[in-house]
């Protein structure tokens, strides 16, 4: 077989009139390939980030500087072209270095694994070398350069053109045929139509593209997954209210936005649901995959990935729609706005969606030592007045957890949501409050959290607070600190109002006005 140069993905690499070229010491020999029409290339270094004329040199380089001789490896591990591919695609994707290369014993190959067979670098010179020259090339460096060697090179060149042409051609049906055999794997759980096409949102969706490409994308590290599942409150919730309440899903049909880890909808499957439907935009929906599969839900459990606005699910109405979409300050990063899309399109009139209702609430933080770290601490810093500073900070809304202690009067609710029948220009608003104050002191800041609650059509209700005088949650809480602190005294009411919005340039973030006592300020959420 011949080696081949692969594009990025599943595109190939086109043939062209460069040959291959190969080591040899005799530079006049490299000299006469140029002559018959073999230019150099631009060949980088797969060990460090030097550019070198030709592959020759690039071998050369990397024999003499780093110590390591890539004909050599490929004879020492008997490499045929699809793992002298692998070896280069793994050293280049993983930065290995060459000292741990050398260490690599016969037999345990680290790129023994069909994932190194994308290219890491589109058309890369370096894997359109052919590995029978590859293997003869250490021979010929123990040996004195010949004319007749010359000769043969040249000659073994050109049939190296060849062969390359036809691996190329036998590569692109190898690829073709992985691709229908990770399709079929996929279609094991992954058994819906997920044929997407632009939903019906116009220019709204191409503007939001890359904000969701940064958004799915965070929820493709496992660590922020790992967050949630350990945050009990949050998840014992969730667990307690399917497991209590079996008679609402018994041979449901469920559909879980946002699906994650899968959690939920391995929640709903064993409280009883006939089909769970899980989607989930970002890459750990192929980590939920192996995680039905190793519970043995997948004959209740498929999963789809991508936006739900944006594919089919493979039933017309479900019964239930489920999903932990809620975000700091319950509506940062809009999620919401997709569980109402579902709603809209798939739900069954008499469906329902959990959890059903959600509150916002306010209430009044008096605590003067943190004010002076986070506003008075830029007045003298390190003998240097940095005021100015407190027109970049202040703006920024602050996730914490608060200490139940410093909250100085009782919570206002600023906004009911029912989900089964808001709508996505509802969580947009301006509402006026009232916090009365219960010490005499400094109001510093306003504290924002929210409530959620599992109650329809159940007979044992379920519900959870992200508050300050509440056990701990991912969620924290959402402070708001003011510019000057306001005195208060016990039994007053502090008057207020509070606009949120979604921010233009980032819908999935949040602009949050304060009016308190005639002064405004305008805070970020993102």
């Amino acid at each position: 077989m011949a080696a081949h140069a692969a594009q990025r993905d599943d595109q190939l690499c086109n043939g062209d009139d460069d040959v291959p070229e190969l080591y040899n010491s005799d530079d006049e020999e490299w000299n006469s390939m140029e002559e018959e029409g073999y230019d150099h290339v631009s060949v980088p270094c797969v060990f460090c980030d030097r550019n070198l004329g030709s592959v020759a040199e690039t071998l050369q380089h990397c024999k003499a500087d780093h110590g390591v001789y890539i004909p050599e490896l490929v004879n020492k591990h008997s490499l045929d072209d699809y793992g002298y591919i692998k070896m280069i695609n793994y050293i280049r994707g993983n930065k290995c270095p060459a000292e741990t290369l050398l260490m690599v014993p016969n037999g345990s190959l680290p790129w023994d694994n069909d994932e190194y067979m994308k290219p890491v670098l589109p058309d890369d010179p370096l894997l359109q070398i052919d590995v029978e020259e590859l293997s003869g090339a250490t021979a010929m460096m123990l040996s004195p350069s010949t004319d007749d060697q010359a000769s043969g090179l040249l000659h073994r060149a050109r049939q190296a053109e060849d062969r390359a042409q036809r691996a190329e051609e036998a590569l692109a049906q190898a690829m073709e045929d992985l691709n229908k055999l990770k399709l079929m794997a996929q279609g094991l759980v992954l058994d819906a139509d997920t044929n997407r096409g632009r939903s019906s949102l116009g220019p709204v969706a191409e503007l939001r593209d890359d904000e969701d490409e940064a958004y799915f994308s965070s929820y493709g590290h496992y660590s922020i997954h790992e967050e949630m599942l350990k945050d009990r409150v949050r998840t014992d919730s969730y667990r307690d209210f399917m497991y209590n309440n079996m008679d609402v899903f018994k041979d449901k049909v469920v559909l879980d936005v946002g699906c994650g880890t899968g959690i939920l909808s391995m929640f709903a499957a064993k409280a009883g649901a006939r089909k769970v439907i899980a989607v989930d935009q970002s890459e750990i929906i192929y980590q939920a995959i192996d995680i039905v599969r190793s519970n043995q839900l997948e004959d209740t459990i498929t999963l789809i990935k991508g936006r739900i606005e944006e594919i089919n699910l493979p039933v017309e109405k479900v019964d239930i729609i489920i999903s932990e979409w809620m975000g700091y300050f319950l509506l940062f990063e809009s999620m919401l706005d997709s569980v109402i899309y579902a709603r809209d399109r798939y739900l069954a009139p008499d469906g329902l969606v959990f959890p059903d209702r959600c509150n916002i609430s306010l209430a009044a933080v008096g605590d003067v030592q943190k004010h002076n770290d986070r506003v008075a601490f830029w007045d003298d810093v390190y003998g240097f007045h940095m005021t100015c500073m407190k027109k970049a900070v202040l703006p920024e809304a602050v996730v914490e957890v608060l200490k139940p202690e410093t909250v100085i009067s009782e919570p206002a609710v600023i906004k009911t949501i029912d989900c089964g029948t808001v709508t996505v220009s509802e969580l947009e608003f301006s509402v006026d409050f009232t916090l009365k104050i219960t010490l005499d002191t400094f109001c510093t800041a306003i504290v924002g959290y929210f409530d959620i609650f599992f109650d329809m059509r159940c007979r044992n209700k379920v519900e959870f607070s992200t508050s300050p005088n509440c056990p701990k949650t991912h969620w924290k809480q959402t402070v708001f600190i003011l510019e000057s602190p306001i005195s208060v005294k016990a039994g007053e009411e502090l008057q207020g109002q509070i606009t949120i919005h979604k921010n233009i340039k980032d819908p999935r973030a949040l602009m949050i006005t304060l009016d308190l006592s005639g002064r405004r300020q305008t805070y970020s959420l993102q």
